[in-house]
Protein backbone atom coordinates (compact mmCIF):
# COMPACT_ATOMS: atom_id res chain seq x y z
CA UNK A 1 0.00 0.00 0.00
CA UNK A 2 2.82 2.45 0.81
CA UNK A 3 4.37 1.86 -2.62
CA UNK A 4 1.05 2.72 -4.29
CA UNK A 5 0.74 5.96 -2.31
CA UNK A 6 4.31 6.95 -3.00
CA UNK A 7 3.86 6.26 -6.73
CA UNK A 8 0.63 8.28 -6.64
CA UNK A 9 2.39 11.26 -5.05
CA UNK A 10 5.23 10.89 -7.56
CA UNK A 11 2.75 11.09 -10.45
CA UNK A 12 0.79 13.96 -8.89
CA UNK A 13 4.07 15.82 -8.37
CA UNK A 14 5.11 15.25 -11.99
CA UNK A 15 1.71 16.31 -13.36
CA UNK A 16 1.57 19.41 -11.16
CA UNK A 17 5.16 20.33 -12.00
CA UNK A 18 4.42 19.97 -15.73
CA UNK A 19 1.16 21.94 -15.61
CA UNK A 20 2.64 24.83 -13.66
CA UNK A 21 5.64 25.00 -15.98
CA UNK A 22 3.33 25.11 -19.02
CA UNK A 23 1.23 27.82 -17.33
CA UNK A 24 4.34 29.90 -16.62
CA UNK A 25 5.52 29.55 -20.21
CA UNK A 26 2.12 30.67 -21.49
CA UNK A 27 2.03 33.69 -19.17
CA UNK A 28 5.61 34.89 -19.61
CA UNK A 29 5.86 37.66 -22.16
CA UNK A 30 8.54 40.30 -22.79
CA UNK A 31 6.38 42.77 -20.79
CA UNK A 32 4.31 41.75 -17.77
CA UNK A 33 1.71 43.63 -15.80
CA UNK A 34 1.33 43.32 -12.02
CA UNK A 35 -1.52 40.76 -11.91
CA UNK A 36 0.22 38.48 -14.42
CA UNK A 37 3.45 38.73 -12.44
CA UNK A 38 1.59 37.65 -9.29
CA UNK A 39 0.07 34.68 -11.14
CA UNK A 40 3.48 33.61 -12.39
CA UNK A 41 4.81 33.91 -8.84
CA UNK A 42 2.03 31.68 -7.52
CA UNK A 43 2.61 29.12 -10.26
CA UNK A 44 6.33 29.22 -9.50
CA UNK A 45 5.68 28.51 -5.80
CA UNK A 46 3.44 25.56 -6.69
CA UNK A 47 6.09 24.42 -9.18
CA UNK A 48 8.69 24.40 -6.41
CA UNK A 49 6.46 22.40 -4.06
CA UNK A 50 5.68 19.93 -6.85
CA UNK A 51 9.39 19.53 -7.59
CA UNK A 52 10.07 18.69 -3.93
CA UNK A 53 7.17 16.20 -3.83
CA UNK A 54 8.42 14.60 -7.05
CA UNK A 55 11.99 14.42 -5.76
CA UNK A 56 11.06 12.97 -2.35
CA UNK A 57 8.67 10.41 -3.83
CA UNK A 58 11.22 9.48 -6.49
CA UNK A 59 13.95 9.02 -3.88
CA UNK A 60 11.62 6.82 -1.81
CA UNK A 61 10.77 4.73 -4.87
CA UNK A 62 14.46 4.37 -5.64
CA UNK A 63 15.78 3.66 -2.17
CA UNK A 64 13.02 2.04 -0.11
CA UNK A 65 9.93 0.74 -1.94
CA UNK A 66 9.26 -0.89 -5.28
CA UNK A 67 12.01 -2.45 -7.33
CA UNK A 68 15.41 -3.08 -5.72
CA UNK A 69 17.58 0.04 -5.80
CA UNK A 70 20.16 -1.82 -7.90
CA UNK A 71 17.58 -1.98 -10.71
CA UNK A 72 17.82 1.80 -11.01
CA UNK A 73 21.37 2.41 -9.83
CA UNK A 74 22.89 0.05 -12.40
CA UNK A 75 21.09 1.74 -15.30
CA UNK A 76 22.97 4.63 -16.99
CA UNK A 77 19.64 6.01 -18.25
CA UNK A 78 18.58 6.46 -14.63
CA UNK A 79 21.65 8.59 -14.01
CA UNK A 80 20.85 10.64 -17.11
CA UNK A 81 17.29 11.10 -15.84
CA UNK A 82 18.45 12.25 -12.40
CA UNK A 83 20.97 14.60 -14.03
CA UNK A 84 18.27 16.11 -16.26
CA UNK A 85 16.00 16.61 -13.23
CA UNK A 86 18.84 18.45 -11.48
CA UNK A 87 19.47 20.54 -14.61
CA UNK A 88 15.77 21.51 -14.72
CA UNK A 89 15.96 22.50 -11.04
CA UNK A 90 19.08 24.59 -11.66
CA UNK A 91 17.55 26.24 -14.73
CA UNK A 92 14.56 27.29 -12.63
CA UNK A 93 16.68 29.11 -10.03
CA UNK A 94 17.26 32.39 -11.92
CA UNK A 95 13.61 32.80 -13.03
CA UNK A 96 12.41 31.99 -9.50
CA UNK A 97 14.70 34.65 -8.02
CA UNK A 98 13.63 37.17 -10.69
CA UNK A 99 9.91 36.65 -10.09
CA UNK A 100 10.29 36.46 -6.31
CA UNK A 101 12.04 39.86 -6.26
CA UNK A 102 9.13 41.51 -8.02
CA UNK A 103 6.20 39.55 -6.55
CA UNK A 104 5.63 41.52 -3.32
CA UNK A 105 5.35 44.98 -4.89
CA UNK A 106 4.77 44.35 -8.57
CA UNK A 107 5.33 47.30 -10.86
CA UNK A 108 2.60 48.29 -13.31
CA UNK A 109 4.83 46.99 -16.09
CA UNK A 110 7.93 44.84 -15.92
CA UNK A 111 10.35 43.92 -18.68
CA UNK A 112 11.30 40.25 -18.52
CA UNK A 113 14.88 39.69 -19.67
CA UNK A 114 15.19 37.38 -22.66
CA UNK A 115 17.43 34.94 -20.73
CA UNK A 116 14.61 34.37 -18.19
CA UNK A 117 12.21 33.38 -20.97
CA UNK A 118 14.88 31.16 -22.58
CA UNK A 119 15.51 29.41 -19.25
CA UNK A 120 11.78 28.67 -18.82
CA UNK A 121 11.59 27.28 -22.37
CA UNK A 122 14.70 25.18 -21.73
CA UNK A 123 13.10 23.72 -18.61
CA UNK A 124 10.20 22.55 -20.79
CA UNK A 125 12.55 20.94 -23.29
CA UNK A 126 14.38 18.93 -20.64
CA UNK A 127 11.18 18.08 -18.77
CA UNK A 128 9.69 16.55 -21.93
CA UNK A 129 12.61 14.09 -22.13
CA UNK A 130 12.18 12.78 -18.56
CA UNK A 131 9.04 10.63 -19.15
CA UNK A 132 10.68 8.93 -22.14
CA UNK A 133 13.67 8.02 -19.99
CA UNK A 134 11.31 6.80 -17.25
CA UNK A 135 9.58 4.44 -19.69
CA UNK A 136 12.91 3.06 -20.91
CA UNK A 137 14.11 2.56 -17.33
CA UNK A 138 10.87 0.85 -16.23
CA UNK A 139 11.25 -1.60 -19.14
CA UNK A 140 14.85 -2.35 -18.18
CA UNK A 141 16.30 -0.68 -21.27
CA UNK A 142 19.82 0.56 -20.66
CA UNK A 143 20.84 -2.11 -18.16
Amino acid sequence: MSEILIRYFHFIGIITLSCTLVAQNILIKPQLDGPTLKKIGRFDAIYGIAAVVTLVAGMLLWLSVGKPKEFYTSNPLFHIKVTLFIIVALLSAAPTIFFFKHRRNPPTSLSVPKHIRILKHSEMLFLIILPLLAVFIAKGIGI
